[in-house]
């Protein structure tokens, strides 16, 4: 019997995402009119596919997002949907300072009780990209489970903390030429594990790199058909080679509302939903049920013979 844990990741940027110029350059007032479009025409259209599936999703909102359009974020929440969160307005924490790092997720999570009541359980680091610091400031903050990291692409697993001691090799430029080589041929340390459980991300599942038009390696012009088959062969590779496992994907309002993508969506729901053993849920819910053993995972070091496992890998 399979059993598939299939879920929306929403990354509700909005304008956070644009008004990120990480040096304090100016904001493109057309990026930031997308923003909005995303926020104030989008929610409303995923919200609806969202109902006609029956389908609740776990929505990641930057705290400047909420604070900017807390009408349409008070509809997610009346829908019944997960709220996650995403950094205050879209930071790369792996560019931040360790006290910008702790001051950005502290006040994240301080808009997000005051508005929800409750402190989020997840997050997803803003461009996939943490620093070393991450997992041990998330542990610090109470947060249960991330989705960010890549170790495994189908399968839940408890985090490997983010310092991970590999040393980078350097031979370029002056100040490395008289390196010796035996400076950085070092294997990695064993990694050490936190509280933490990652619900995997995965680029190949996530509508910004093929859709979103002038974004550096992106061209925006993807054939959402193309893009449709590569989701679905992920999935049937997954649903051939495991019997239990996850399909996260990871989905922008201003990139997935557009009408030639949710056309896409409608057709990649009906499609999953051939398949025996799916269950639509939050991320939240794809944690509860590892944590209580309703689900397997992969452990990370089992798979690196390093210690006998530990955690909750096995279906119960």
């Amino acid at each position: 019997m399979k059993k598939v844990l299939v879920g929306y990741g929403i990354d509700v940027d909005a304008v956070a995402g644009w008004i990120d110029t990480k040096d304090g350059s100016r904001a493109d007032p057309v990026e930031i009119s997308r923003g909005m479009f995303g926020a104030l025409v989008v929610v409303d259209r995923l919200l609806k596919l969202l109902a006609t599936h029956n389908i609740k999703a776990s929505w990641y909102i930057p705290a400047h997002t909420l604070e900017t359009f807390p009408v349409q974020v008070s509809r997610i929440v009346d829908g019944g949907h997960e709220i996650g969160f995403h950094g205050y307005s879209h930071e790369y924490v792996s560019q931040l300072s360790e006290q910008q790092e702790r001051d950005v997720l502290r006040k994240s999570i301080d808009v997000f009780m005051s508005f929800t009541g409750k402190k989020p359980t997840g997050w997803t680091a803003p461009a996939f990209t943490t620093s070393s610091r991450t997992v041990h400031l998330l542990e610090e903050m109470g947060i249960q489970y991330d989705h960010s990291f890549m170790h495994h692409d189908c399968q839940l697993y408890m985090t490997p903390y983010s310092d991970y001691g590999a040393v980078t090799t350097a031979y370029q430029g002056d100040h490395n030429s008289r390196r010796n080589a035996s400076d950085w041929m070092k294997r990695m340390p064993d990694p050490k594990i936190s509280t933490l459980v990652t619900v995997p991300a995965n680029w190949h599942l996530d509508d910004w790199p093929p859709f979103s038009p002038g974004d550096n390696s992106s061209n925006g012009f993807i054939d959402p058909y193309v893009v449709e088959k590569m989701w679905k062969e992920h999935f049937e590779y997954c649903y051939e080679e495991y019997d239990e496992f996850v399909f996260p994907l990871s989905i922008h309002p201003q990139i997935s509302g557009t009408p030639q993508i949710i056309k896409m969506h409608q057709r990649l729901i009906e499609w999953v939903n051939g398949f025996d053993g799916v269950e639509w849920c939050t991320f939240e819910e794809m944690v509860a049920q590892y944590k209580r053993g309703l689900i397997s995972g992969f452990n990370v070091e089992k798979a690196m013979g390093i210690s006998e496992e530990r955690y909750p890998t096995e279906r119960k």
